[in-house]
């Protein structure tokens, strides 16, 4: 069975061998080829002429050759119809599949277009070529599209995450700030009272003896209108009676009159204190009460390094000469350091370390399973805290990584706060008393037993190097 040829096929069909485009105006020649009318005449130079075909190269009769009006007709219904009902599939100039790709103009051609049209000279592939290249890179794109997709729901999920995370740690803060504030206000109303009460007793002794004294004034004046009354009387009287009676009267039943007694002298209320002083007062004893009383701590001599010797109770270590001691596992045998006796697992802590003029220490806390053999890993990860002063010049806290401290003063006392359940390890610069001044606080979750820990380092040793201290409480801002 013949193959039905389709539309686009018999579009090919109708191309001027000459100008390779759709027939205008087409004329058949004797040799039954058709031309457009321009083509011939471009050829022949007139219609009435000798004519070489160019497809058969048979020489006709331009004269002889009528206007092919059944070709015309076909044309004219095809482009008629193209233009009533273009496919997609096919391209809008010459009406051919679009089979080939442009790549430079990223365009879907004809093969027309490719080879007599706009694209011609430029790169071309066949359109499934095209197809096949474009649905890999769309693959790759998808897959990509969906590891985004991954990545940005993973990192919405932890914004939602970390906004409800922030949301609660904020209402714990407050719910904290709250109780402390209620107890710091406790505290203020306790100082309020106390101070109310001192200005009362001392305004009620004062108006308790103004009182006294008003009564007594006030007896007297009665008695000396009393008198009055009878003098005045007593001078109205004629002169035997008058005699009589000025005789029994005498000065000596007067009121007694103390000396000054009717010059008044103004009595000044005056407080035990200056009211410029209440904030300074107030501030003060809060801030003991704040804070957890000082602790008392002895240095451990089991925990020495060889080269340290312990004076005063065991409360003053300083660096000497080396010391045959037993080797036991809670002794630093390289480390210049010492532990306190006493350590902590819980609760609230505070203490204080006189460093002096030492131009090298290291004072902490440190776990109690941290080995002491070998150089001391001063590290959080590695179980201690310490901040310290190195060649005199450089403070630093030895975090991860460690962080400079930028002090404007040398503190010779350093006061360390540890708040054992809330994760906090707090050094202030503790040389005024009355005026604690943060220097840096590790953040870390503490457990098992942690010691306070003294490093004396190395570069100064000898007799005549400063020690390091542990005040007694009575000696401590307290």
């Amino acid at each position: 069975m013949a193959r039905r040829m389709s539309i686009d096929e018999l579009e090919d069909q109708l191309l001027c061998p000459i100008c390779l485009e759709v027939f205008k105006e087409p004329l058949m020649l004797q040799c039954g080829h058709s031309y457009c009318k321009s083509c011939v005449v471009s050829l022949s130079g007139e219609l009435d002429g000798q004519f070489l075909c160019p497809v058969c190269r048979q020489t006709v009769d331009c004269s002889a050759s009528p206007p092919n009006v059944t070709l015309a007709r076909v044309i004219e219904a095809l482009q008629s119809r193209g233009e009533a009902e273009p496919t997609p599939e096919s391209c809008p100039m010459h009406h051919n599949p679009l089979s080939l790709f442009c790549e430079a103009d990223q365009e879907v051609i004809c093969g027309l277009c490719g080879t007599i049209g706009n694209h011609r000279q430029h790169k071309i592939t066949p359109i499934s070529t095209a197809y096949c290249r474009m649905k890999e890179e769309l693959s790759v794109l998808l897959t990509d599209v969906h590891q985004y997709k991954r990545n940005l729901d993973e990192h919405f999920s932890k914004l939602i995450n970390n906004k409800s995370r922030i949301a609660n740690e904020a209402d714990v803060f407050k719910w904290v700030i709250r109780k402390e504030f209620q107890e710091l206000h406790r505290y203020i109303d306790e100082e309020k009272a106390t101070f109310l009460e001192s200005i009362e007793g001392k305004a009620a002794q004062l108006i308790t003896s103004i009182e006294s004294q008003v009564k007594q004034t006030s007896d007297a004046l009665q008695r000396l209108k009393e008198m009055q009354s009878c003098l005045e009387a007593l001078s109205n009287e004629s002169q035997l009676d008058f005699i009589r009676v000025s005789v029994l009267t005498s000065k000596d039943k007067l009121p007694s009159l103390h000396p000054g007694d009717g010059i008044f002298s103004p009595v000044s209320f005056k407080p035990c204190f200056h009211q410029d002083d209440i904030k300074m007062t107030v501030w003060k004893r809060l801030h003991r009460r704040v804070l957890p009383a000082p602790e008392t701590l002895k240095l451990d001599p089991v925990t020495a390094h060889p080269l340290l010797e312990l004076f005063k109770g065991d409360t003053v270590v300083q660096c000497g000469l080396y010391q045959r001691r037993d080797s036991n596992p809670k002794r630093f045998n390289s480390s210049n350091c010492i532990l306190t006796c006493k350590g902590f697992s819980c609760g609230q802590h505070y203490w204080e370390v006189i460093v002096g003029t030492r131009n090298h220490w290291r004072v902490g806390i440190i776990k109690g399973t941290v080995s002491r053999k070998g150089k001391l890993s001063k590290s959080p990860e590695n179980g201690v805290w310490l901040i310290g002063l190195k060649e005199g010049k450089v403070y630093e806290a030895f975090s991860t990584p460690r962080a400079a401290l930028p002090l404007t003063t040398r503190p010779q006392r350093i006061g360390i706060y540890l708040h054992y359940e809330k994760g906090e390890l707090t050094f202030y610069n503790a040389d005024n008393p009355d005026e604690l001044s943060p220097i840096y606080t590790f953040q870390a979750e503490f457990q098992g037993q942690l010691y306070p820990i003294m490093d004396l380092c190395w570069p100064e040793r000898g007799p005549y190097s400063p020690p390091i201290i542990l005040p007694a409480p009575a000696a401590s801002r307290h």
